[in-house]
């Protein structure tokens, strides 16, 4: 069984959602068959490649926020990722163009090591004092993740190395209705939106294994569907009601 899972390296959900997914799939019985295949998914495609700033500052010009409220949110956020054993940075990350990520993520994917890369690139953003959006850094996360380091500095220095195959991800997210991340789909049958709770994935897994007849793909299922980011870059807190 196979489940494609949209993402961006931006998105402080997808990061939860990983290790979640990662927990319900641990306890589905018939792990070793599924097949994970990440896929891309921009939240700020429109985003200039050279403006990296820190992402509270982001949030708060963005939302209308002021910085504390914008610090409050990521708090919130923080919270969730701590519960599930996660480090999480407050106020000081960067936020930035995630294109090139999505590229480099693609050529992981063709050397076997995209679920590492993925990995290293999330606790770097999320729990590290290391930006991803700085090309040197980039690149020794990806020596870290198993990537030869001259092939990585090529792939960077051309910008229509594995562009085509983002854009695909991208087109397919829309035609199966995705409007937000993280996204799971199994065996192109089910979805499953948001970062939702290890034992909803666990019960999706087992229900897609059976054929039983589970939420469609483009739809939501889970108690907890506002755990995601739009593509409007806005992250629901689930049981705030509100965006940063």
């Amino acid at each position: 069984m196979r489940v494609e899972i949209w993402s961006d390296i931006a998105c402080p959900w997808c990061y939860i959602g990983k290790a979640r997914f990662e927990k319900g799939l641990e306890s589905f019985e018939h792990r070793a068959d599924v097949e994970v295949v990440h896929r891309s998914f921009e939240l700020d495609p429109g985003h200039a490649k050279d403006d990296v700033a820190p992402v509270v500052d982001m949030i708060a010009a963005k939302f209308g926020r002021s910085r504390q409220e914008a610090l409050a949110m990521e708090e919130q956020v923080a919270s969730h990722a701590r519960s599930e054993g996660l480090g999480y940075r407050v106020g000081d990350r960067d936020h930035g163009n995630t294109f090139d990520i999505h590229r480099l993520l693609h050529l992981a994917k063709a050397r076997g090591r995209q679920d590492e890369l993925l990995s290293v690139l999330y606790r770097a953003n999320f729990a590290e004092e290391r930006s991803v959006y700085d090309l040197e850094t980039l690149v020794d996360l990806a020596v870290e993740a198993g990537l030869d380091e001259a092939e990585t500095r090529v792939l960077l220095a051309d910008e229509d190395a594995f562009a085509d195959e983002v854009r695909a991800d991208e087109r397919e997210a829309a035609e199966l209705g995705a409007t937000g991340v993280p996204f799971f789909v199994l065996d192109r049958r089910y979805g499953v939106s948001g970062g939702q709770p290890a034992e909803v994935f666990t019960q999706a897994l087992e229900q897609a294994w059976q054929g039983r007849a589970i939420t469609p793909v483009g739809g939501v299922t889970g108690d907890d569907p506002a755990a995601t980011c739009d593509a409007d870059g806005s992250c629901e807190i689930p049981g705030s009601h509100t965006h940063p």
